[in-house]
Order: structure tokens, then C-alpha cells, then sequence
């Protein structure tokens, strides 16, 4: 778990050098036989007209090194997806680049644009890599609270997390694990704080395409003074339900893209040459696609929200995302690492405990985060077993 300590390896990083939650929970999955709901991925594969692109490049001139920056083909595509869906313009030659994923994406842009005696400010709960990199950095994090169970942050300790030190913004939209979207409002505070304080944003937006309701995903470069300032990233993975090959981007002005390449060319150099060209076909794909995706998830969120609830969990239904966090003491229980660790001999279940991603451990102790993004036969599965056996 993170906080043992390891031989060998540098101090700023022996808080991440124990296995992670997620590998504990998929270990204890395998081991009992349970239903997987901890890990966000598709169990399905995506559009059969993007793994035959993949197939097409395999067989073709697409396996030897990639451009440093990308293949031409997917990273007008890339261009051509942002204005489609978001109105931004990105010149496809100098503003986008290719990634291995989403990750490396964040960790290139936080290792090129902040240092020690840096300040990041992010908000929690935190997608789990945020923390390491900006320790990897060298650099602090300020956090800003999403609290429970709307999850809107207070304006307040929002402004008062800028300072002169502040490097980066790092906003992850729509959010990892709450499933919030950030709303349009909520941009414009953010941006104002950003331009008041030159600061800059590196976004992760890798959940674009997944809203549900009236809510709709806004990219931070759109709102006013945002435009060059913002660092936006986004992967195929989500999206394109291909979550193992691991294809991201960074679209941002040529200097911000310059810098990031800077440090990505040291972590990977490139990486994914065939499925480039696979992603690029995916993201030309009709608007019936996405249109279809975020629904079909949607159906799949209700189906898990309504079962939750009937095994006496308190979900709290997400705006986007693959994920639902619901509170445990309904049940009786309030420690959600414990209660994630019994679940799996207990029900047959996999949880992830959201006090795993949060600094303030007793803010997200009462909450775990289930998957939707699974078939509705391993969703149902998964309900038949927690009712009525969840709270033993």
C-alpha cells in the first residue's frame, strides 16, 4: 500500500512506492473470484471499424518509430476533434502532441512547467497519479476541497490557494473518482484566479465524450484569457474504449507544446505507431457514436445507482465519468478501506476506497467508488450479490 517504505528509492517519492490500491484490489478480485467494479475500464472492446484500422497499420508502414511529436494523421485529427466538439483551434503542425496516453500526458506537462519551491494547486479527491507527479516535481500541492455529496468546492478557500508561488493549476474535468462536471461558472472562477495570478492550467479531460443529463463537459481553454494559458489533454482510451493502447495528447501554443515534448521525449520518446492511425479513425467516427456512448453509459450508471441503493449504499449519482462514489454508513460502517478489503469475501464485490485519493483521509473514509463502465450482465452480477449481503 502506498506509504511502506522501499529501500533504495528517493524520499520525495516513498509516499507512492507501496503497491496501489487499485493493484490490492485487483489482487483480491482474482484471488476470491469477485466482480471487478474497482478498475476503470471497459470490459468490451470499442468500434469494430477502429481495431481493423489498428489491424490495417500493424499490417502496413506504421510499426517502426513514430515523429517525435506524432503521426500527421492523428494529430490533425486530434485538431479537427477539438474544433468539431469544443470550438478551439489548434494548429496540428506546432500545438498538438502525441502522448502514451493521458498519463504521461499529465506527468510531461507537471515535470515541465513546475519545480521545487513550485506550487500546484488541484483539487480532492485526486486521481491518484496528481500527487506523485507533483512530488516528482519537486514541487507542493495545495488542495482545494470537493465535498461531498455535491461536490462544489468553496470559492473562498479557492482563491486563497493562489498565491506567488503558484506554478500550476492541475483540473481534472469531468472528475475522477466524483463524477462532477465542472460547470461553466465554475470555469470562470478558476480562469479569472489563473489570469489574476499568471498562472497556468493543465487540464485532463479525458472523460469529454461521458456526461450525462443536461450536463455538458467545457473545456478550460474556452473561458475568457484561457486560450494560452491552458495545457488540454485527452486520450483515445475513454473515448474509444481502448484503454490498453494507451494514446493521449497535449494540445496547447506551440511554446507550452514545446516544453512539454521537452520532458515526454525523455520518459517514452514515442510510443503506440500503430494505433495512431486507429485512434485518428475513431475520432472522425459520426456524432451518432458519441452521442451513443455517453448514453449507453448513462443506462449503465442508473442500473448500478438503482442497485447500489437497493443494497443500502447512499449513491451519489455522477454527472460524468465511469464512476459512482457512495456513502458506506447507511451500512453501518464508515472506514471505507476496511470495508473494501471484507467486500470482496463478503459479497463477491471489488470497491475502491475514496480515502485513498484524498490528503484529508476522514473526508472520503465514509465513501467508495464503483465502476459502471462494465456489461450490464457483470453489472447486474455484481447487484444480485451486494443486496442483502453488503452490510454482514
Amino acid at each position: 500500500m502506498p506509504g511502506d517504505r522501499l529501500p533504495y528509492l528517493c524520499e520525495r517519492l516513498q509516499p507512492f512506492g507501496g503497491a496501489s490500491v487499485f493493484a490490492e484490489m485487483s489482487a483480491l478480485a482474482v484471488r476470491t473470484g469477485a466482480v471487478n467494479l474497482g478498475q476503470g475500464f471497459p470490459d468490451a472492446n470499442g468500434p469494430d471499424a477502429v481495431a481493423s484500422a489498428a489491424i490495417e497499420a500493424i499490417r502496413g508502414d506504421f510499426n517502426q518509430y513514430p515523429p517525435g511529436i506524432g503521426y500527421p494523421v492523428l494529430r490533425q485529427a486530434v485538431a479537427e476533434h477539438q474544433q468539431r466538439f469544443w470550438g478551439l483551434e489548434f494548429d496540428s503542425d506546432t500545438e498538438v502532441l502525441i502522448t502514451a496516453g493521458a498519463t504521461e500526458a499529465v506527468t510531461a506537462a507537471v515535470l515541465a512547467l513546475a519545480g521545487p519551491g513550485d506550487e500546484v494547486i488541484t483539487f480532492e479527491p485526486f486521481f491518484d497519479i496528481y500527487p506523485a507527479d507533483i512530488s516528482m516535481a519537486g514541487a507542493t500541492r495545495r488542495l482545494v476541497q470537493l465535498r461531498p455529496p455535491g461536490y462544489a468546492f468553496d470559492p473562498d478557500e479557492l482563491a486563497a490557494a493562489f498565491g506567488p508561488r503558484t506554478r500550476l493549476l492541475l483540473l481534472n474535468s469531468p472528475h475522477n473518482p466524483t463524477g462532477k462536471v465542472f460547470s461553466a461558472a465554475e470555469l470562470d472562477m478558476i480562469a479569472r484566479l489563473c489570469v489574476e495570478h499568471d498562472v497556468i492550467a493543465v487540464t485532463d479531460e479525458v472523460y469529454e465524450h461521458l456526461t450525462f443529463d443536461q450536463n455538458t463537459h467545457v473545456p478550460l481553454a474556452t473561458r475568457p484569457g484561457m486560450a494560452d494559458r491552458t495545457v488540454t489533454i485527452s486520450s483515445g482510451g475513454k473515448t474509444l474504449s481502448f484503454t490498453g493502447w494507451k494514446i493521449g495528447w497535449v494540445c496547447a501554443r506551440p511554446e507550452l507544446v514545446r516544453a512539454v515534448q521537452a520532458t515526454k521525449q525523455l520518459l517514452t520518446y514515442v510510443s503506440g505507431g500503430p494505433f495512431q492511425p486507429a485512434v485518428a479513425v475513431g475520432l472522425r467516427l459520426g456524432d451518432e457514436y458519441f452521442r451513443g456512448l455517453a448514453a449507453d453509459l448513462q443506462a449503465r450508471r442508473d442500473l448500478l445507482c438503482d442497485g447500489l441503493a437497493a443494497a443500502g449504499f447512499e449513491p451519489i449519482v455522477p454527472q460524468g465519468t465511469y464512476y459512482i462514489t457512495a456513502d458506506i454508513r447507511p451500512l453501518g460502517a464508515s472506514d471505507g478501506l476496511e470495508f473494501c478489503r471484507s467486500l470482496p469475501e463478503r459479497c463477491g464485490v471489488v470497491a475502491v476506497p475514496v480515502q485513498v485519493l484524498c490528503d484529508d483521509r476522514a473526508m472520503g473514509a465514509p465513501y467508495v467508488r464503483f465502476a459502471a463502465c462494465k456489461r450490464r450482465e457483470v453489472l447486474t452480477e455484481a447487484i444480485e450479490r451486494l443486496g442483502g449481503r453488503a452490510n454482514r
